[in-house]
């Protein structure tokens, strides 16, 4: 799990525990990172996530394949419609769990939520910077 400079795996876990990190190896079948100009997709990630002080951070160790964005990107659910820019105009596509994760992080009410996460075209961390 760590490099820990030669140091036993499982006396790494005690020390992590004992400083209050929680480490919980996650079962992902898929990571995607979408950037501007390209899609990096992980088909067999290990994902690891990090709970310390309930801030949470992920770790995705594999080998990335790179696919242009513009091919996956915008695909819409069938019986979905889309706008000119190709945002879903359903707003059943936003997850409740993300507009209350937004709410939460941004200390915001679920409806100012749900309009940043609509602006930022359901990106989370777009959505919870708007509001901060």
């Amino acid at each position: 799990m760590f490099g820990g400079g030669g140091m036993n795996p499982r006396k790494m876990k005690q020390m992590m525990k004992q400083m209050g990190i929680d480490v919980t190896e996650l079962d992902a079948e898929e990571v995607v990172i979408r950037t501007a100009d390209e899609e990096l997709v992980f088909p067999d990630a290990q994902v690891t996530r990090m709970d310390a002080q309930g801030q949470e951070t992920y770790q995705v160790v594999g080998e990335p394949e790179s696919r242009d964005p513009s091919g996956a990107a915008g695909a819409v659910e069938a019986g979905g419609e889309e706008t000119d820019d190709g945002a879903p105009t359903d707003e059943s596509e936003i997850p409740e769990d993300d507009v209350e994760l937004v709410a939460t992080r941004a200390g915001v009410g679920k409806s100012e939520a749900r309009d940043a996460l609509e602006a930022a075209d359901g990106d989370l961390a777009a959505a919870i910077a708007r509001l901060e």
